[in-house]
């Protein structure tokens, strides 16, 4: 059985894997706070049906409670250590989602699949609010292939070593403003991050999806330009691999490079 993975814009994909479907950082909204949905449509209803969602930090762009409200209940919810502590929102889903938290060097075991979590290189709080409460994290799905998901990270010396052996990485290479701040990738980065982690297939993300209402005419290629330009430093950085600027909504097979 193929492993497939699916980009929806900003973090959220699906990786399906061993007949089971994998949701990274739900995010079901045109607009959050001051930044609107610019690119794609939003995910599929049939998203609310998946084996698991994992959460890779608390920031309000990737544990977002009203997307995961539209989980079918009952389905299992993976969030760092401390989330439920830190997120209203998150606690009042506990009733009708399985919420599992988990840090660095845990495992889950959903079906044929087994979720490690994995450092990341970000500030892990619920913004503005309170002291650091929870790691962030990313997140590597074993089964028939090693999917690496980056949730959000900066690079850091250990990422290879942390991760370990995979086959496909889902890199963030962008965000959802003119200037990114320190625990970021952006695509030069990120092409050195896929070059140490070896992975054979790539898939850019966290770009081109949302931007701040306003914001238009401010650095516009910093919405519009980061996933080409990822593809461009990845030739260079790691020629072996094979990498896949999908737009919202397509899929690549892991071993299909056309």
């Amino acid at each position: 059985m193929p492993v497939e993975i699916t980009w929806w814009g900003h973090a959220t994909a699906t990786v399906r894997d061993s007949g089971v479907a994998v949701l990274t950082d739900p995010l079901f909204t045109r607009r959050l706070v001051h930044l609107r949905r610019r690119r794609g449509a939003l995910p599929p209803e049939s998203l609310a049906r998946v084996d698991v969602a994992v959460v890779s930090h608390l920031h309000a762009d990737h544990l977002h409670p009203p997307s995961l409200a539209r989980l079918a209940p009952g389905t299992r919810v993976v969030v760092p250590r401390g989330a439920l502590a830190s997120v209203r929102g998150l606690r009042r889903l506990a009733d009708r989602l399985r919420i599992e938290e988990v840090d660095v060097g845990d495992r889950v075991r959903v079906g044929g699949v087994t979720v490690r979590a994995v450092p990341a290189l970000h500030d892990g709080r619920r913004l503005p609010y309170g002291p650091r409460l929870a790691p962030a994290l990313g997140y590597v799905v074993e089964g028939e292939a090693r999917t690496y998901f980056a949730g959000d990270t900066g690079l850091f010396d250990s990422m290879a070593e942390e991760v370990g052996a995979i086959d496909a990485a889902l890199l963030p290479v962008g965000g959802w403003g003119p200037r990114l701040g320190e625990g970021h990738m952006n695509a030069h980065r990120a092409a050195e991050a896929l070059a140490r982690l070896r992975a054979a297939l790539a898939v850019p993300v966290h770009y081109g999806t949302y931007w701040p209402i306003g914001l238009d005419a401010v650095r516009p290629h910093e919405f519009h330009s980061p996933g080409d330009e990822f593809v461009r430093l990845a030739a260079r950085t790691a020629p072996a691999a094979a990498v896949r600027r999908l737009g919202h909504g397509e899929s690549v097979e892991l071993g299909a490079t056309g």
